[in-house]
């Protein structure tokens, strides 16, 4: 399947490095037989918080561990800063920070010994108490790290990964498994480090997070890309349409007559007392006085906007739909 390009999505090839912090081009990955990545190509803007999305299987993990040089593609290229990471892996990383999916530290070390183990490794001077101040976790500066909640591992995490102050990051799924609490916490950090003009590229299965924070995402599915834009295009393109949410009670999972053959009415649904509608948003007073004259009660309407999640299940869905054909 052609990956989704519309204005905001694909780079010119007349872009030079200087605008772009991390340059995918052409990346593949077969194992065993399975092309696990498939001649994937994206750049991250500088200055960008770009999000990377795609359902279990896809090519995430592949491509973000190539991204790293953690892995040797089959074919492909990727730069960071301009860096080639496969020829010049060290210069690459220099001026990078990475919370992986999975961050370990050891449960014996306080923050404060645990940063300064990290900044050893980078030959950097720190102070760690500064960072831990700047994540929120100076209350905790000398406690082992073994008695850390998963929310303030995390939250470790990202004080390790601003070693250095990088102009760039990669965080794999940083909400992962945080109660609301932490999960606001990470995301103020990371728009905070945004704020400062640092690129941030985030994979994450949370959707509702990512549309907060990003400015573009990219949808790998099969290993193939198969979209990359704003979430706003990308709702045009795959004709994700808003959605009317009406509080009608003594429904009893009946949609009303007559919204069967009313114009601009795409699909209509029932769920307890609401009633949901799709359709183009300048029907939306046709529809509701249409309900009104019926005689149909309405204790409340709410207009909903395409959401990322929306425009993924539809796009991969496609997409899926497209390679069993």
């Amino acid at each position: 399947m052609t990956a989704v390009e519309t204005s905001e999505g694909t780079d010119s090839g007349a872009e030079t490095a200087t605008e772009n912090a991390i340059v995918v081009e052409g990346l593949t990955k077969e194992f065993d037989g399975l092309v696990a990545v498939d001649d994937v190509s994206f750049s991250v803007r500088r200055g960008e918080i770009f999000g990377f999305l795609g359902p279990n299987g896809a090519g995430k993990t592949t491509t973000i561990k190539a991204m790293l040089g953690l892995l040797h593609p089959d074919a492909g290229i990727v730069t960071i800063n301009g860096a080639d990471v496969f020829e010049d892996g060290k210069a690459a990383k220099d001026d990078l920070g990475v919370l992986p999916e999975r961050m370990s530290f050891y449960d014996n070390l306080t923050p404060v010994q645990t940063l300064r183990f990290f900044a050893q490794l980078k030959d950097v001077e720190i102070d760690p108490r500064e960072l831990l101040e700047e994540v929120g976790l100076d209350h905790a500066a000398e406690r082992k790290v073994g008695t850390f909640s998963k929310g303030m591992t995390q939250l470790l995490g990202v004080a390790q990964a601003m070693i250095g102050a990088p102009s760039v990051y990669v965080f794999d799924e940083p909400m992962s498994g945080l109660d609301p609490r932490w999960t606001r916490r990470v995301r103020e950090k990371i728009r905070a480090l945004n704020a400062k003009g640092a690129t941030v590229f985030l994979s994450s299965h949370n959707l509702a997070e990512v549309q907060v924070l990003c400015d573009r995402v990219s949808i790998i599915d099969g290993g193939e890309l198969i979209a990359t834009d704003t979430v706003s295009a990308l709702s045009e393109d795959a004709l994700v349409k808003p959605r009317l949410e009406l509080v009608v009670p003594g429904l009893e999972g009946e949609v009303p007559a007559v919204l069967d053959d009313l114009e601009g009415v795409d699909s209509a649904t029932v769920e307890g007392d609401v009633l949901t509608v799709t359709s183009n948003p300048e029907r939306r007073a046709t529809i509701v006085a249409a309900l009104v004259e019926a005689g149909v009660e309405i204790l409340d309407v709410q207009a909903r906007q395409p959401s990322l999640e929306d425009v993924f299940v539809e796009l991969v869905e496609e997409s899926e739909e497209a390679g069993a054909r």
